[in-house]
């Protein structure tokens, strides 16, 4: 739960399995409901905005249709922008699930995951759009390398696209580039459109895990962005923020921890 939040996760569903194992008893189930409510909030989710939901994935109960063996159960109720949304199945809350909206109308980001040498095409990088758009046409630059050149063409699991949307994994095609010129890690973005560019240093919001001992300027870490695998350093820790309320609690901390 700590880390989906920490990705920008905010809808919730806590599927309480093996109800089975307990003789479908309502007891254990509230009882799990108020330690996960607990845990949860501390986290930064707002148990009101959660369907807990009773199941056995072994027999199948409540997750399609409503269990007979729980019939004290009446089903769940969240809170949600829109209202009060009730449900009595795992399905009906994944179904009450509000779709994300996509960042198409942002600066094309996309970074690349591997890049191959297609016989009779020629070199393909592929990806996931993060941001914006990608299509034939489009000229792109890929960071940090500086390569510039056209989409020839967008496919997506073997079929063409008129374009890449957020969250599509894409393969395209690109005029007058080596596989040598290019690797995992670069990001494509859009050369007349606010194209990303290579940073000496940056700014980040970090939640420490599970770190043994403290944390302080200087400390040098693997960093792992998107498909990128690079080492940085620290140089300065600015200040450190309450998880929930986003709030600054101290300016300027010699040391944080987990």
């Amino acid at each position: 739960a700590l880390l989906a939040f920490t990705l920008g996760v905010r809808q919730l569903i806590v599927a309480v399995n093996k109800m089975d194992t307990t003789k479908w008893s309502e007891d254990r189930f509230n009882e799990i409901i108020k330690e996960t409510s607990t845990f949860i909030k501390k986290v930064g989710y707002n148990p009101k905005a959660v369907a807990f939901v009773p199941i056995s994935g072994w027999h199948g109960d409540n997750m399609l249709e409503e269990s007979s063996n729980m019939t004290w159960y009446k089903g769940w109720t969240k809170e949600t922008k829109a209202g009060v949304v009730k449900g009595k199945t795992l399905l009906d809350a994944i179904d009450a699930i509000e779709p994300p909206v996509r960042p198409s109308d942002k600066p094309l980001r996309l970074p690349l995951q591997d890049v191959y040498k297609i016989g009779g095409i020629g070199t393909v990088p592929v990806g996931r759009v993060e941001t914006g758009v990608i299509k034939a046409g489009m000229v792109v630059t890929f960071a940090p390398t500086n390569v510039t050149t056209e989409v020839k063409s967008v496919e997506m699991h073997h079929e063409q696209l008129e374009q890449g949307l957020p969250g599509d994994n894409v393969g395209f095609n690109v005029k007058n580039v080596s596989v040598k010129d290019i690797r995992r890690g670069n990001v494509a973005s859009d050369s007349k459109n606010d194209p990303a560019k290579e940073a000496a240093s940056f700014t980040a919001q970090v939640i420490i895990l599970n770190h043994p001992g403290q944390i302080g300027a200087g400390y040098a870490p693997v960093l792992d962005c998107h498909t990128a695998h690079i080492a940085c350093k620290f140089a300065e820790l600015i200040e450190k923020i309450d998880r929930r309320t986003g709030k600054s609690i101290e300016d300027k901390p010699k040391f944080v921890k987990s």
